[in-house]
């Protein structure tokens, strides 16, 4: 399922949700330009290698150097290809501007930040030995899904399903959609299914773990006092 748009309006410039798409457009083209061998120390660098901090003495062998957790951040803003890459900046650009509204601008990036790490160490705690980087915005945007799911229960989202070469677009509830989104990642999660993309591995227990952070933290970053809904019957939202 691949989402195309929804029904909730904006009444004013999603500027993080810009930067953050700008940022990560950045990194994705500084990473075009390196040699093969370059990038692959880039990813392993930035990216999060779950047994770089799980295993000290695999860390020593390998030549990490010391510390290096501030890949738990540096890894929201890589893409391991096009696809990955484009796919992520659609989803946020879908989700994220509406949440970024209701948040604030600075409590959405507190809000982003959070969920992205979370959706790291819930990687590393199902993936405690992998010698992989994880790499991508996918968990912290799995997190604005989660804070979307919460904020926003009586939107709707115009989909693509794709049926073998034929393309399906239905209007569906950003529940169902959502529900159905973060249910595929569990089931694929305790299934044992991982994903991967070029030199990068990308984990369906990242999209998990940053989905349960929005759902449950979203509210925490609300402005004090503000009750936020969407009323679809007249397309608008309000602080109450």
């Amino acid at each position: 399922m691949i989402p195309l748009r929804d029904n909730v309006p904006s009444s004013r410039p999603p500027l993080v949700t810009w930067t953050i798409i700008g940022l990560c457009t950045l990194t994705f083209l500084y990473q075009q330009l390196l040699t093969d061998r370059s990038l692959f120390e880039f990813l392993h660098i930035y990216g999060v290698v779950p047994a770089r901090f799980t295993n000290p003495s695999f860390a020593a062998h390998i030549g990490y150097p010391e510390g290096g957790h501030t890949a738990f951040l540096t890894y929201m803003f890589l893409h391991g290809g096009w696809l990955h890459y484009l796919l992520n900046m659609w989803v946020l650009w879908i989700f994220a501007d509406n949440v970024e509204e209701a948040l604030g601008s600075l409590r959405f990036v507190f809000f982003y930040l959070v969920c992205g790490l979370a959706a790291a160490c819930v990687h590393v705690l199902f993936n405690w030995s992998a010698a992989m980087p994880v790499i991508g915005a996918s968990g912290a945007i799995a997190g604005v899904m989660g804070g979307y799911f919460r904020l926003f229960p009586k939107a709707r989202v115009v989909t693509l399903i794709p049926i073998i070469i034929f393309p399906w677009i239905v209007e569906l509830p950003a529940v169902v959609f959502l529900g159905i989104w973060f249910l595929v990642q569990l089931f694929s999660g305790l299934a044992g299914s991982v994903s991967q993309d070029q030199a990068t591995t990308v984990a369906v227990w990242a999209h998990v773990g940053g989905f349960a952070a929005g759902l449950a933290l979203v509210r925490v970053f609300l402005p004090p006092g503000c009750r936020f809904c969407f009323d679809p019957s007249v397309r608008r939202y309000d602080r109450e």
